[in-house]
């Protein structure tokens, strides 16, 4: 009897099971997609001067920088943890890390949610001239600088000309201070954010609701189904990826609650309920010439949002969502 066939190799063994190719064919293979590369080119060049580059910088968080001397010239701190030090022990390091967090997950939230409920109000409106409509005027705030976006808050809720309290006088009710008050701060700063970003969060959103199947929605209907029982069934699911990857995204970012608005929004009065990490640094950090302290506190940032990333893509793979 003759020997056994050999089992059907599948095309992934087979290319796995090839030998290498010879280093001409791969440079003929990289020359041919040539353009492509050139292409990618620019973006390189950008992470490599703008990304990169500046982490050498690094250093200055263990070192007494000094602005004559240099990086290199400049003698290391002593003890090497001196400066994390200085930040931990501060008597506002509590307070800090309470409101970065508080306000990044109100952000997180309520700049997901919103824009969701948007998107899917997108895809289900038929009336073709309206959707275009409400689209280009939830996308123009977007483009605002947060100093315009300021005078436009301020024209709403100032405690002596804005409308919301000329309204509240009107009914008889004392005006409210919303932007001096502990209380209503963060509302306002949330809600600023979400009003900016609204219509541009939806975009992506949009984007991968339109990647959706046709067909999926039409044996839908053939079964009875209604309108929200598509959306729930169909649509959510069918971007459940993109939601959680914008999510892994955000959550790296837990840590930066939006310098330039908080900077622009907040005062003296409220700094127990919007002072943050960025705002706090920028204080004590750069306008004290205190370098060293600035990046201790840049890199603590850094290794805390590559911390959370790496932990929320390992919980994102149970919903096949993760990054890599």
């Amino acid at each position: 009897m003759g020997a056994p066939p050999a089992p059907a190799q599948t095309p992934a063994q087979a290319v796995a099971a090839a030998p290498p190719a010879p280093r001409r064919a791969r440079w003929a293979r990289a020359w041919r997609f040539r353009s492509l590369y050139l292409m990618l080119l620019p973006g390189l060049i950008y992470f490599a001067v703008y990304k990169y580059a500046p982490m050498y910088g690094v250093i200055i968080a263990f070192k007494d920088y000094n602005l004559g001397l240099g990086i290199v010239a400049s003698p290391w701190a002593d003890p090497w943890f001196k400066y994390f030090d200085q930040f931990f022990s501060s008597p506002y390091f509590g307070q800090l890390m309470v409101n970065t967090f508080l306000i990044s997950a109100y952000k997180l939230f309520w700049g997901t949610v919103p824009c969701l409920v948007l998107a899917l109000l997108f895809n289900e409106c038929r009336v073709t001239w309206l959707r275009r409509w409400v689209q280009t005027i939830s996308y123009m705030p977007h483009f605002l600088s947060w100093v315009i976006v300021f005078g436009i808050t301020v024209a709403f809720v100032s405690q002596s000309t804005g409308l919301i309290n000329r309204g509240l006088e009107g009914l008889g009710a004392e005006p409210i201070g919303f932007l001096t008050s502990t209380d209503w701060f963060r509302t306002i700063l949330v809600g600023a954010d979400t009003w900016k970003d609204l219509g541009w969060g939806a975009i992506i959103y949009l984007a991968a609701m339109v990647g959706i199947d046709p067909e999926r929605y039409e044996a839908a209907r053939v079964d009875g189904a209604g309108r929200l029982r598509q959306i729930w069934h169909i649509t959510l699911p069918g971007i459940r990826n993109v939601i959680i990857l914008l999510f892994v995204l955000r959550l790296g970012n837990i840590l930066d609650a939006g310098f330039e608005q908080v900077y622009v929004f907040y005062n003296v009065q409220v700094y127990s309920v919007a002072d943050i990490i960025d705002t706090w640094v920028y204080r004590v950090g750069l306008e004290q010439l205190n370098f060293s302290l600035a990046a201790a506190v840049g890199l603590f940032k850094a290794v805390t949002g590559l911390v959370l990333i790496i932990l929320a893509n390992r919980l994102a793979k149970r919903w096949d969502g993760q990054l890599w």
